[in-house]
């Protein structure tokens, strides 16, 4: 599996993680295009859970669900007061929604109506 974090998402990263922490990054539904990313950084692991990239001392942690989206993930991070924080985009992204928060890959089902279709 290829995760990048660049070079400012690993600065803040950096001082942001504590030694136990790592960072949970989840696909969910929503947004116009179908999926979305989300993360929090935290200590305790939830089930199903497992450690799929580290860098560092940066950790990322995901579930069983979300680890099919995240091949060719790239992190960065923006101080941008307007939609500033990490920023998540694929190398096999399909389609993004106008605003660029939510994605399809290719070659995975799209989901319409919270339903997956082939």
């Amino acid at each position: 599996m290829k995760i990048t974090i660049l070079e400012k998402a690993e600065k803040m990263l950096n001082s942001k993680l504590e030694a136990i922490q790592f960072l949970r990054v989840a696909v969910k539904e929503g947004g116009c295009a179908g999926l979305t990313y989300g993360a929090d950084i935290t200590s305790e692991m939830k089930a199903g859970e497992s450690v799929v990239h580290t860098a560092g001392k940066i950790r990322i942690v995901t579930d069983t669900e979300s680890v099919k989206f995240l091949d060719g993930l790239v992190i960065d991070y923006s101080d941008d007061l307007i939609n500033g924080g990490l920023k998540f985009t694929n190398s096999n992204t399909k389609t993004t929604c106008g605003c660029g928060q939510s994605f399809t890959l290719g070659g995975f089902p799209k989901i319409t109506g919270k339903t997956c279709n082939t």
